[in-house]
This record gives structure tokens, C-alpha cells and sequence, in this order.
């Protein structure tokens, strides 16, 4: 089990995290937090433990050190989606002549 004082910053962290956006989302219900699998383990927590009333913890893969604010909602509505063009890497023709050195290579001399 983790330290008591990192359990209760954890436990502010979220408190304000699921406030915060509640209050930018009012049209999306907060249900969980998401967690990496070994952050839940690391703070000696149980996937499906309920962090504050009505927030349950998941392990849902996200990056080691942070948590994420699951909800209902979808937060990229109305947002365009931008296709990628995708370049090759190689041409497919040579746009220059190779350089090639001027005259005949150096003589090189052994050491008197």
C-alpha cells in the first residue's frame, strides 16, 4: 500500500479533476478514472475500487503517471478530422547527378 499522503493527494487530484470537468461538460456524466495498469498497482489499488462516491478505478493502457476522467461523452465532436497525406520516403527518380571528384584521386605518402 502507498503512503497515506499519496493516496490523499491522489485522491484531491481526481476530486478536482472530476469537478473540473463536469463543469466544462455539463452534458457528459463522469463514471470512472482511468489508470495504467501499473500505476493501480504501484499505489496498492484494485481495478473496480471506487476512488471517490460514484468514480470507479479502470486500467484502461494510458501512459504510466497519469489519469484520465472517464465518461459518456464523446469530446471531439464537432472537431473536422484532418487526413494525413502520406509521402514516400523514397523517390521513385533521381532529380540529380551525382557528384563525382574532380581529376584523379590524391597520392598518399608513408610516414618519413
Amino acid at each position: 500500500m502507498a503512503e497515506p499522503g499519496k493516496i490523499a493527494i491522489l485522491l484531491r487530484q481526481v476530486a478536482m479533476a472530476v469537478n473540473a470537468h463536469d463543469r466544462e461538460n455539463p452534458d457528459h456524466n463522469s463514471w470512472g478514472i482511468g489508470m495504467a495498469h501499473f500505476d493501480i498497482e504501484r499505489l496498492g489499488l484494485e481495478e473496480g475500487e471506487e476512488l471517490i462516491p460514484g468514480m470507479v478505478l479502470q486500467a484502461d493502457g494510458g501512459q504510466t503517471g497519469q489519469f484520465r476522467i472517464l465518461c459518456d461523452g464523446q469530446h471531439d465532436q464537432g472537431e473536422v478530422e484532418e487526413e494525413e497525406e502520406v509521402l514516400d520516403a523514397v523517390a521513385e527518380r533521381e532529380l540529380a547527378e551525382p557528384l563525382e571528384a574532380p581529376g584523379p584521386a590524391p597520392r598518399i605518402r608513408p610516414p618519413l
